[in-house]
């Protein structure tokens, strides 16, 4: 319930009690009070009826997206700050009220005019998702937090294919030859790009792991590493995984770590190294191979050697099979020589 007062300045002092919420203002005449009180009153029907508040009056998705950004922006990598970005250009203008299927139509539309394929516009609308989501179950915003995954369910009635090529690629042993000469002759060479190579062919780690693990924390009895922050579709933090280094891996960095106790092992930016990596390949003609083709060819090698499932998973980091089984290349001679082991044993 509004109250009205019309104070001893000739101003007048709105008073709105209602749902729980109490909020006062002060204005020039009655009519800006009521109107104000007006927005409080229904502001305050819309939370207690629904739970969730209405967007503020004339609010834009650019503005909506902005906040998300800086609330994620300890986490969010290159491509999702890149693509809210694009959706803040691209969508920004339109108010949060205004936001409907038919405004995610019109933009898959020009997606699609730019040349986008279906991955690429799912991805964007995944993470305009996830800005929806935030709004409506971090900011209590009544907005329809399925507006978007809607629109990316439609891209197939679209005939638009959203699953990306799984990858096979893996180096041959012609291939890695020739990067380790190039590495090793290359007296301009500042990184150590052989030994974090055949590091990663050890391990199956990805680079950005490679690159940050710590002195401290690798366990010298027990010939393991703890890989902070491990990459996982339900924690972007605080996952911390403990991997065992089999003998090859211990090998290359028992020297690297010898007397030292704090300071990253390897001493190099995960961005160089890539930087390297893509230079080599480019001046020794080596086609379509990328550093996360040596996780491909390890995870495939932890299986061809006899690991099983569970082991290769806690070396790899993957949480299931259905993610694990696209890295793994197992071939028909393959069983064969796992069964052959299995025959002579």
């Amino acid at each position: 319930m509004a109250t009205f007062t019309k104070l001893p300045s000739g101003k007048w002092r709105a008073q709105v009690r209602k749902a729980g919420i109490y909020k006062g203002a002060t204005f020039s005449t009655k009519l800006e009070a009521k109107s104000w009180a007006a927005s409080i009153e229904h502001h305050a029907n819309h939370v207690a009826v629904s739970g969730y508040a209405p967007p503020p009056k004339g609010a834009t998705l650019a503005d909506l997206i902005e906040k998300y950004t800086l609330m994620a922006a300890g986490e969010a990598g290159k491509t999702k700050k890149a693509t809210l970005k694009m959706l803040s250009v691209r969508l920004g203008q339109v108010k949060l009220s205004m936001l409907s299927a038919a405004v995610l139509r019109d933009f898959i539309d020009k997606r699609e005019l730019d040349g986008a394929g279906g991955v690429t516009i799912a991805a964007d609308l995944s993470f305009l998702s996830a800005v929806l989501k935030w709004a409506r179950h971090s900011r209590r915003l009544d907005v329809h937090d399925r507006l978007a995954l809607e629109a990316r369910e439609s891209l197939k009635h679209r005939g638009m294919n959203t699953r990306s090529a799984e990858r096979e690629r893996e180096p041959s042993d012609d291939e890695l030859s020739a990067l380790y000469s190039y590495w090793d002759g290359n007296a301009r060479q500042k990184i150590d790009m052989s030994t974090l190579v055949r590091f990663g062919l050890a391990t199956g780690m990805r680079l950005g792991e490679i690159c940050q693990i710590r002195v401290d924390d690798v366990d010298r009895e027990k010939h393991t590493v703890v890989i902070r922050d491990r990459k996982d579709p339900r924690l972007k933090k605080g996952n911390d995984q403990t991997v065992p280094l089999l003998p090859q891996a211990w090998e290359i960095v028992k020297p690297l770590i010898a007397d030292r106790t704090s300071g990253k092992v390897f001493n190099v930016k995960a961005s160089s190294a890539s930087t390297a990596f893509t230079r080599a390949c480019q001046k020794l003609e080596i086609h379509g191979l990328h550093f996360h083709d040596l996780r491909h060819k390890a995870t495939a090698d932890f299986f061809r050697c006899g690991l099983d499932i569970p082991h290769v998973a806690l070396l790899t980091g993957h949480k299931t099979w259905a993610m694990l089984r696209r890295y793994t290349s197992i071939k028909a001679a393959d069983v064969q020589s796992a069964f052959e082991r299995v025959q002579g044993n």
